[in-house]
């Protein structure tokens, strides 16, 4: 799994489900359920997800299913999505009330550090997910339509509440499935500083009546990137907050966040983006996230989640596959997590384990169909080799 945050997916020859039962049975499956897609390489997705950690949490919880007297259960925490009767009907009669011009007015709300649905509070269980095959390139070969149904499946029976897209999702379809199974889409409107601000118009009226629908997302660690265009920080800046106005303008009921990377000069940055409601923040830190919650708390009163957060499965240090060491740091990662969320007073409403996905056409000037197990050593990084692979 290579750093560079645009992600990307491809089958796995290997059976899901028997990754499923290898790693429930490594940390326990009653506590820790985790999920993971090996693929045709040695680097492998990096979507160990320690859902168990959520079912565990929320177990307790789902008399009332979005977190309403979180503080009375067992671990705390976490949401749940409506009944699966409820999201049928909801998509059944969804292109009716999109007729009707009828909203979501109400339904979403940022209140403090919080994300409300239908008035109680909801903490997001989380999957990065850009789905590309071995031998495509991104953006041309993202395929959601082709993708969803096995994704989507794997993601539920993981315990996942949320995926967050780096490309749009414009399909219903799509949408319909990913809901059907109790996912919210984080829909990634505006990532790339070469199109106008107001390309974010049709892609958020596509489908902004669709319920799975949780919020709008725009940039991607853009502060290192300059939204792939290299542009200055302050441009961005001013880019962005007028791509949030654009949203705000067509679709008023649904938060719009904004995904940075680490935590460098976000106050000020913050304080020029006010129709910004939510952060993402990409961050990884090796086993623990140390003192990131209280950091960002200190910087911005507005809600935020982990955009990315989790390790990679390639183990630079042994030169080989450590599905054992990922799962570990995704385990603990995803702890600190819950410890912190904001449905139970902390600062964070959730995450999203990068990823579901491998990026084999992250390898320059080679073939996306050859496989590439180098990686990248900044001097911070993911457990337990610090390298992105």
């Amino acid at each position: 799994l290579n750093r560079p945050s645009v992600v990307n997916h491809m089958h796995s020859p290997t059976s899901s489900r028997s990754i499923v039962t290898h790693l429930q049975r490594a940390f326990g499956g009653d506590l820790v359920k985790t999920m993971a897609r090996v693929l045709s390489r040695h680097v492998v997705v990096a979507a160990v997800v320690a859902s168990g950690i959520f079912s565990a949490a929320s177990a307790s919880c789902r008399r009332d299913p979005v977190g309403s007297g979180a503080s009375s259960c067992a671990a705390g925490v976490l949401s749940e999505p409506p009944s699966l009767i409820q999201r049928k009907s909801q998509v059944k009669h969804l292109s009716l009330s999109a007729e009707a011009g009828s909203s979501t007015r109400s339904r979403i709300q940022v209140q403090g550090r919080q994300i409300l649905v239908d008035g109680k509070p909801i903490h997001v269980k989380g999957v990065a997910w850009n789905p590309v095959k071995k031998g495509g390139t991104n953006p041309r070969d993202v395929n959601f339509a082709e993708a969803v149904e096995r994704d989507a499946a794997l993601l539920a029976q993981a315990g996942v509440n949320a995926v967050r897209t780096y490309q749009p999702i414009t399909d219903t379809r799509v949408l319909d499935v990913l809901w059907s199974h109790g996912i919210w889409v984080f829909n990634s409107v505006y990532n790339y500083g070469g199109a106008p601000s107001d390309s974010v118009v049709s892609k958020v009226n596509a489908v902004k009546h669709h319920p799975a629908i949780l919020m709008w997302t725009i940039g991607n660690e853009w502060n290192y990137n300059g939204l792939y265009t290299n542009m200055a920080l302050w441009d961005s800046v001013s880019r962005l907050q007028e791509v949030a106005e654009h949203i705000k303008r067509n679709d008023p009921e649904h938060p719009v966040a904004c995904v940075y990377g680490e935590l460098h000069e976000l106050q000020g940055v913050d304080a020029r983006m006010p129709s910004v409601d939510v952060w993402g923040v990409n961050a990884y830190r090796g086993i623990s996230f140390g003192n990131l919650f209280d950091s960002y708390a200190a910087l911005s009163s507005k809600p935020f989640f982990l955009g990315e957060y989790g390790a990679d499965a390639f183990n630079a240090k042994i030169g080989r596959e450590d599905q054992e060491s990922q799962a570990v740091a995704t385990k603990a990662l995803t702890q600190e997590i819950v410890d912190h969320s904001s449905v139970t007073g902390g600062s964070c409403i959730g995450g999203f384990v990068f990823e579901l996905a491998d990026e084999w056409w992250k390898v320059g000037k080679s073939s996306a169909w050859v496989h590439d197990n180098g990686g990248q050593a900044p001097g911070s990084g993911p457990y337990p080799d610090m390298t992105f692979n």
